[in-house]
């Protein structure tokens, strides 16, 4: 765990600066699930809007996703884009879980339980894990651009880094602990949002002495 002391680290001033970011914002765990699928290649905000059309016609859950009209389902979530691809994913998800089980799928090990959700068209590893952290409480760490971004620019991501060499990255060098995965991805999330953007705002940024990518825009910032 040779980087554990400094992630920790990142992680308590990240917690310092935000406070706890109470993710994923999702009430029961189908719509943990179904926001899982709208939040592919889309922000938050669209995804909100989705759902909130969901629970208006009653088809936040994956039963009656499974039963709705896909044109129904499709006018619903317009907002979170791909609307079409979007509404065959949640329903084939929902037939999935159907079949399958819930609580069935729930008692697998957490390998097997990425492995059949992976099988499924549509489910890559960044959705996978969503579900199985934020759903079924199981200890995954999601990677997503922003935790990316962050990293490569603190020098510890090389570019072109995979998904599973990013994960392991934190799967080794952390506790194996479901809350503090959870808290640590939101906190990434939220900094990613508000400083370490694609154009960075350096000079109030938490994680700065931190940073190697300050050299390139540090007084830049400071400046505007």
């Amino acid at each position: 765990m040779r980087y554990s002391r400094e992630l920790i680290r990142i992680y308590d001033l990240l917690y310092d600066r935000y406070g706890p970011q109470h993710w994923w914002p999702g009430e029961t765990r189908d719509e943990i699930i179904i926001g899982a699928i709208l939040t592919q290649n889309t922000n938050w905000k669209n995804v909100e809007k989705a759902i909130k059309n969901l629970k208006y016609k009653n088809l936040l859950t994956l039963e009656n996703i499974l039963n709705a009209n896909i044109n129904e389902i499709a006018q619903c979530i317009r907002s979170s884009g791909y609307y079409n691809q979007k509404t065959t994913r949640l329903q084939e998800i929902a037939k999935f879980f159907h079949k399958k089980g819930l609580q069935s799928f729930g008692a697998l090990s957490a390998a097997n339980m990425r492995s059949e959700l992976l099988a499924l068209r549509g489910i890559g590893p960044e959705t996978a894990d969503s579900i199985l952290l934020y759903a079924f409480d199981k200890p995954v760490f999601v990677i997503d651009a922003y935790t990316t971004r962050i990293f490569q620019r603190f020098g510890l991501f090389p570019d072109g880094i995979s998904y599973n060499e990013a994960q392991k990255f934190f799967m080794q060098n952390l506790e194996n602990n479901t809350k503090l995965f959870n808290e640590f991805h939101a906190l990434l999330v939220r900094h990613a949002k508000e400083y370490c953007q694609k154009n960075p705002q350096c000079a109030k940024c938490v994680l700065l002495k931190k940073c190697k990518f300050k050299n390139n825009n540090h007084d830049l910032n400071k400046k505007q």
